[in-house]
């Protein structure tokens, strides 16, 4: 009877075990499939959004020959004396990024906005984003225009490239105008940016997906709804193409390439930073070392964030103005 009974139960156990390790396998399938769908799905709607962000885009600006390429710049204001502007590393779409500093300048000066290769308007190239590099299109596009004598006016990064920029030209140069600015050898410039699979997130639609769920970083800044679309369309477009990314990957040796290197005596310098900055130990006085170096230098802390220009423009544009005044009168 015991045997009997054990003989009727090991079907059941087999059958019972089989369905078992069928969902088990199932489940390990669906987990699998899952995320293999999602990925198919997002790479599905980047590739349709990619085409519909490409088409949605508006032409601004003015296209120079740089190199056999296309760089766009914005060239707008008052006939005179002019203000150049450079972005910092990772500005998409740099004369839109720039519209309410524009805006604050150009009844004074003749403003030029440039989008560096890789941003904005521009072509994505494949020259290597050195601060030579950098500068010399940046240059040359501005010869092409006929511009000689100017302002240089810089965010973040572009405070590097100023320095390649005076030592090279420093003949053309008005004066230096930092927003932000970054100085060489200041804490954490020989980190390197992570770059890794971000082409790849982009391409299976991960990078869209976030950027949809983050939130709008122009929201509450003074910037209308046309020009945040197009903000938005351009940061998708460049953020993680390869021109931007080899810039990116080339911050730190363009930093090691200007360590130690301070601007002409001669040359006037205004830097504005940011009041506070917890993130960077000793900000303020290392733009105070770096006003101290010239013979002309000026330090003017503002409260806000790293990008100065969203929300403290008018103040740039006055300070700007009061400190140029007396270098521009012939």
């Amino acid at each position: 009877m015991y045997i009997a009974g054990l003989r009727t139960a090991l079907p059941e156990t087999r059958i019972s075990l089989r369905k078992s390790l069928k969902i088990t396998l199932l489940t390990v399938g669906a987990i699998i499939a899952l995320p293999v769908l999602l990925l198919t799905t997002t790479s599905l709607v980047n590739v349709v959004a990619t085409k519909s962000d490409l088409a949605g885009i508006t032409a601004y600006g003015k296209l120079v020959p740089v190199d056999g390429h296309q760089m766009n710049v914005v060239d707008t204001g008052t006939p005179g004396e002019t203000i150049v502007l450079l972005p910092g590393l990772g500005t998409a779409a740099p004369a839109l990024d720039f519209q309410p500093l524009i805006s604050e300048l150009d009844d004074t000066y003749r403003v030029v906005a440039v989008e560096p290769f890789g941003t904005g308007l521009s072509d994505q190239i494949d020259t290597p984003r050195t601060a030579a590099n950098i500068t010399r299109e940046v240059h040359d596009a501005l010869q092409y225009l006929g511009i000689t004598r100017y302002v240089l006016m810089g965010h973040s990064i572009a405070g590097i490239y100023a320095l390649e920029y005076s030592a090279a030209y420093a003949g053309e140069l008005v004066a230096f105008v930092g927003i932000d600015s970054s100085v060489p050898d200041q804490p954490g410039w020989d980190s390197s940016i992570p770059t890794e699979g971000l082409a790849q997130l982009r391409d299976v639609g991960i990078l869209r997906a976030l950027a949809a769920i983050s939130g709008d970083p122009y929201d509450g800044k003074p910037y209308d709804d046309q020009t945040k679309k197009q903000i938005s369309l351009l940061t998708t477009k460049n953020s993680s193409a390869p021109t931007m990314l080899d810039e990116m990957e080339r911050a730190s040796s363009n930093f090691s390439s200007v360590s130690g290197a301070s601007f002409p005596a001669s040359l006037p310098v205004l830097l504005f930073t940011v009041k506070d900055d917890p993130e960077v130990p000793g900000w303020l006085e290392l733009h105070q070392r770096q006003a101290a170096g010239v013979e002309h230098g000026k330090v003017i802390p503002l409260a806000g964030e790293h990008y100065l220009h969203h929300t403290q423009s008018r103040e740039i544009a006055r300070d700007t103005e009061a400190f140029l005044a007396p270098l521009l009168v012939h």
